[in-house]
């Protein structure tokens, strides 16, 4: 079964993490590479990702058949999609306990969300 990870920050915690030591910022980095790592030798990793900034998002909706854009994020939110996981596992408890391994999460400054990931088959639709 395929799940999602995503993981949700907002400034104050940007600016908790560029307040700590240098030695802390390092273990949280070493945290994501561990956990990369275990997923790609478990072969239940499938993609993963960290998000620009989101005021580099682009709006994008389509009016009277024409695309339009507009600058910066789609809400007015303070947390914001970070970035993401996508891993197959064997159940939702797997990818929780992978997702209590988000440095965020374990050090309880960021969102973490576990949801399943629905497979479309047009054939059924």
């Amino acid at each position: 079964m395929q799940y999602v990870i995503l993981i949700y920050s907002n400034p104050a915690s940007r600016q908790t993490f560029d307040a700590l030591p240098p030695a802390r910022r390092k273990a949280g980095l070493n945290a994501f590479r561990a956990l990369n790592e275990q997923l790609t030798r478990s072969g239940e990793m499938l993609a993963t990702a960290l998000l620009a900034d989101p005021s580099l998002a682009k709006q994008v909706h389509v009016s009277h058949g024409q695309t339009v854009t507009g600058d910066g994020p789609f809400a007015e939110a303070k947390e914001h999609l970070a970035g993401f996981y996508l891993i197959d596992c064997d159940d939702i408890d797997t990818a929780i306990a992978y997702g209590a391994q988000v440095h965020e999460a374990a050090a309880g400054v960021d969102l973490i969300e576990v949801r399943p990931v629905m497979t479309f088959n047009a054939d059924e639709m």
